[in-house]
């Protein structure tokens, strides 16, 4: 039987979580992360945020990276000023999950970004970001629906060759591409859905939220990528 591959999907702090009789510090991760990758046929191990000279260790011990998503990028982190729709930073987790990426680039470990994940992957490479889209966000806590429309040649067409409708929640998108990056999917407004690679590196970011449909392809493909020597 072959063996699943061991895939990191990084998670976030927060303080004063409450279960049961408990109220502590907790690392979190909404569980459509892992059984994602589960269902996909990888095992999922949850990183909480580190030092960030312990990303390549981390990394290196993983078969594939998963960039969860989450709030938003400190606008410092690609030389902007914060527009005032711009969320709060979260520093500890930018500089963990950043780590994470460059790790990952420099080890050619395959990696997928989701949503922020995405974000991120552009500003590692140093990218920018659109801070403030409408259109692509609903009510707080509900999640949209709509179509994203894939490159022809691409790693994505690869994996998703037809236009698909996908859940989606994000306020916020690349702008100018980092180095080395091309668009693999645009949105029907133009917005670029999803990013990659061109290398031999299975590296691909994809805006919207995988975790929270029934589609596999995109992390199946990841999951090949870490299993093949």
């Amino acid at each position: 039987m072959t063996t699943r591959p061991l895939i990191g999907i990084s998670t976030y702090e927060e303080s004063g979580v409450r279960w049961g009789a408990w109220q502590l510090d907790a690392a979190l991760l909404p569980l459509g992360y892992p059984r994602l990758v589960q269902r996909a046929g990888g095992l999922a191990a949850m990183l909480p945020p580190d030092a960030p000279e312990h990303a390549a260790a981390t990394v290196a011990r993983l078969d594939g990276l998963v960039v969860a998503g989450g709030p938003d990028v400190e606008p410092v982190r690609y030389g902007a000023e914060p527009d005032p729709r711009t969320g709060p930073p979260d520093r500890a987790r930018d500089t963990w999950e950043l780590a994470l990426i460059r790790a990952a680039l420099d080890r050619r470990v395959p990696l997928l970004g989701i949503c922020r994940g995405m974000q991120l992957l552009n500003v590692a490479l140093g990218g920018t970001l659109v801070q403030h889209l409408d259109g692509h966000q609903g009510a707080p806590g509900i999640i949209g629906l709509h179509p994203v429309k894939p490159v022809p040649g691409t790693r994505y067409a690869d994996a998703v060759p037809e236009e698909t409708s996908v859940p989606t929640f994000h306020h916020q998108a690349v702008d100018h591409l980092g180095e080395g990056l091309i668009p693999s999917a645009y949105a029907a407004d133009g917005t670029v859905e999803a990013v990659e690679l061109r290398s031999a590196a299975w590296v691909l970011g994809v805006q919207w939220h995988p975790e929270l449909g029934e589609d596999l392809r995109v992390v199946r493909h990841l999951i090949q990528a870490a299993t093949t020597p």
